[in-house]
């Protein structure tokens, strides 16, 4: 059982994170903002595959007006990513976005951070504020003789330090690196250190099969240590991976009973069943279904009910036919092409 840092209760449009609220899963839109109708669809399918909060990047002007056309069409909270320009922060909260995330030290004077951290007063606006390890300060760098964890704690201390000078404490902290043992270092020590949500994530982890490594390691120690109020699995893929890999996370850990769980095992000599096939096509079949379940998908019939006996029910494989099976009790044997809608019968069965 993992015990939760109590973080503040930040409120993000109609979702609340930190405290005992749900981790909320993140991520970010690839299409350009300024492309209304595609970033529009692919929130939407984004929201269907169970993301939480969505952010998109902006450039220029033109990607801060299209926000009053996107809140028009989705559901979610829409947070706006800038960089540099702070007049692009203050346009993204006039016209509409949810939430800001800004580095203040590339923002520029205390003035430019000041008329931003106003407009958000205006509205309650949370403050995301983000710091990583490739835009560490250079000052910061000889202090600690590189690109360290506690560098990177120090520059996200300082700029939540300048906001909160300003009288404005509705504060997101985002410290991120591409290392992950970085990553997780930092993380565990600024989560004594400060009381706002943390939003954790490796970022640039990378292709889904590295990526999925890197991010399941490195957000499986962080919010294993109970440290994490949001969650982004940054990969260089569809968006909609990066909320199946959250959620496979989450429910690895035990948090987030979401979705139905499919265990199946390793291919071995024994195995006279296209398993890979199957098990990819049984993922597929599950992830349209909100329940909690656990399937299994085994190679053979020789043990693969007795050792899935836990599950709701699965599948084992023999030669072109296969057992359907629930709790470890054989329902039926069918042939091979019939396994998936004997399976999805059997798995509405339980459903309803």
């Amino acid at each position: 059982m993992i015990t939760r840092r109590k973080s503040d209760v930040i409120k993000i449009k109609d979702i609340y994170i930190g405290g005992d609220n749900p981790i909320a899963i993140q991520s970010m839109a690839n299409v350009a903002t300024t492309d209304t109708d595609a970033v529009i669809k692919q929130i939407l399918s984004l929201e269907e595959a169970g993301c939480d909060i969505m952010r998109v990047a902006v450039s220029d002007m033109e990607a801060a007006k299209a926000i009053s056309v996107i809140q028009k069409h989705i559901h979610i909270p829409l947070v706006a990513d800038i960089h540099f320009d702070y007049r692009l922060a203050i346009a993204a909260m006039e016209y509409g976005a949810d939430k800001i995330r800004i580095n203040p030290g590339n923002i520029g004077s205390f003035d430019r951070i000041r008329a931003v951290v106003e407009r958000a007063k205006q509205g309650n606006i949370p403050i995301r504020v983000g710091v990583n390890s490739g835009s560490l300060e250079k000052d910061i760098i000889k202090k600690y003789g590189g690109v360290t964890a506690a560098g990177l704690v120090e520059s996200a201390l300082d700029k939540v330090k300048i906001i909160e000078d300003m009288g404005y404490k509705n504060l997101v902290i985002s410290i991120k690196s591409s290392d992950v043992m970085m990553c997780v270092d930092a993380h565990k020590m600024i989560a004594d250190k400060t009381p706002y949500p943390l939003h954790v994530g490796i970022t640039e982890a990378g292709t889904p099969f590295s990526g999925n490594i890197k991010s399941a390691i490195g957000l499986g120690l962080i919010i294993g240590a109970g440290i994490g109020d949001t969650i982004r699995v940054s990969l260089t893929s569809d968006p909609i991976e990066e909320i199946k890999s959250a959620k496979e996370i989450l429910k690895t850990l035990g948090i987030r009973k979401s979705g139905i769980d499919v265990v199946s095992c390793p291919t071995c000599g024994r195995t006279k069943i296209d398993l890979i096939s199957l098990a990819e096509k049984v993922n597929d079949i599950t992830d349209n279904y909100d329940a909690n379940l656990k399937v299994a998908v085994m190679g053979c019939a020789v043990n693969g009910p007795g050792e899935a006996k836990e599950a709701d029910l699965g599948i084992a494989g023999g030669c072109g036919e296969g057992l359907i099976f629930s709790k470890g009790e054989i329902i039926k044997k069918v042939p091979e092409d019939m396994l998936l809608a004997e399976f999805t019968k059997e798995l509405e069965k339980l459903l309803n």
